[in-house]
């Protein structure tokens, strides 16, 4: 069981980091301080597009539209980090 939670833990942790990635990413592209002509740049901005962008759009279909400025991304950063601090607080206890 407490592989299992170890593990949880380290998926949770690894996909905020992907999705900090993505972030980061697209804005360097929408300045065009990076170019997506680059091979690595466009599989890792492919990837990380992949896997963020379901969950970000289901998040969309339930905030405001804020114009150009998007919070998908914050509002699950904190889905996330609420997950891992439950996690913390209520399972934590009870596997250790």
């Amino acid at each position: 069981m407490k592989a299992i939670y170890l593990l949880v833990f380290q998926i949770i942790n690894i996909y905020e980091w992907v999705v900090i990635i993505h972030v980061i990413l697209s804005w360097l592209v929408a300045f065009n301080i990076l170019n997506t002509q680059s091979r690595f740049v466009y599989a890792v901005l492919d990837f990380t597009y992949r896997a963020t962008n379901p969950i970000l759009e289901k998040i969309k279909n339930y905030i405001p539209n804020l114009g150009q400025i998007d919070i998908a991304p914050i509002v699950l950063l904190l889905g996330l980090w609420f997950v891992k601090l439950c996690m913390q607080l209520y399972l934590k206890p009870l596997v250790f």
